[in-house]
């Protein structure tokens, strides 16, 4: 494997939190603590243009090519509706009570989660909230959908991973998935597994369909590693490996995962998680501060990593060397 920084592209003015894939997957848009957010385009890189500014940090940043115009969620739990095509149009909604942690298109519905411990339904075309469900009495941090079991897991600063169907009716729950906050999580192998990272820095995987108990108790994850030093901030897989994953920390590194996998009677099980690479600021001009951020696109299967250090970088991964 190996592993070049194409480039870091600078001129946000505070920590970079989010990011989203822009109108095709050679724009990226970026979203931070000053405030803004910024187009790349990774073909052309050095200059980024900013599309819009709010008031507040951004925590999450979806854009929805089709309409043109950007989601993003804040620190004090507000929306921002930005319409790229008409301002007359943008809207902003003060919902969560705290800050907006993620944002996410599914069925062309829109799904928020919040520091208040909700997951919010909204309709993008009335741009509006349809329903909201109290799920924990603390932050809601990360949340996936797997479209082959049709449900939602989300991540909670309890420690708890929760399960939801697509009319947010809670399914189950892995309580004390981590020792505090899970930070981050991801479905692999078609919904098979879950994958999760929290702020104690272990990276944990769950069998999804052999896992629970007849008493809807869960069992220990199959595999528990000390991936990180500090907090697990986001889980990226690749856009055409499913085995291949990367995790950003607190501990200033990216960390290159794969899947080992065995076929057993036509199904496919994870045997281990096998570290590959460690991208750190020694070695190849990483981040020299918290990676907050990751973004796996598939425009050249780059890499993008956005961090306190108020920069992106593009990572090219060649997994073929």
């Amino acid at each position: 494997m190996m592993i070049k920084r194409i480039a870091q592209l600078m001129g946000h003015q505070g920590s970079v939190f989010a990011l989203s894939q822009g109108h095709t997957p050679q724009y990226m848009l970026s979203g931070a603590g000053d405030g803004w957010i910024v187009e790349w385009d990774l073909e052309n890189p050095e200059v980024g243009k900013l599309l819009a500014k709010v008031d507040s940090n951004i925590f999450s940043l979806l854009f929805l090519p089709d309409k043109n115009q950007i989601i993003a969620g804040n620190m004090n739990g507000g929306l921002h509706f930005i319409d790229l095509n008409n301002a007359d149009k943008n809207k902003n909604i003060a919902h969560h009570s705290k800050g907006v942690f993620d944002i996410q298109l599914i069925h062309n519905q829109l799904f928020t989660i919040g520091g208040d411990g909700v997951i919010t339904r909204w309709s993008v075309e009335e741009i509006r909230s349809i329903e909201s469900f109290q799920l924990s009495a603390k932050s809601l941090r990360c949340m996936d959908f797997s479209k082959e079991r049709h449900e939602f897991a989300v991540g909670a600063s309890d420690g708890h991973i929760y399960f939801l169907d697509e009319k947010l009716n809670l399914k189950n729950i892995i309580k004390n998935a981590h020792k505090n906050s899970v930070f981050s999580l991801k479905y692999a192998l078609d919904g098979q597994y879950l994958i999760s990272g929290g702020r104690d820095a272990l990276l944990k995987m769950w069998r999804l369909d052999e896992n629970v108990t007849a008493s809807g108790a869960w069992q220990e994850g199959l595999l528990e590693l000390s991936a990180h030093l500090y907090t697990i901030n986001k889980i990226a897989f690749h856009p055409q490996n499913p085995d291949i994953f990367a995790t950003a920390s607190r501990d200033k590194t990216i960390k290159i995962w794969q899947l080992m996998t065995l076929k057993d009677n036509q199904n496919v099980k994870i045997e281990e998680i096998k570290l590959l690479k460690v991208i750190n600021t020694i070695r190849y001009g990483g981040h020299p501060n918290s990676v907050n951020t990751l973004s796996w696109t598939p425009y050249n299967n780059w890499l993008i990593s956005g961090s306190d250090d108020r920069s992106l970088m593009i990572w090219d991964i060649n997994l073929e060397i």
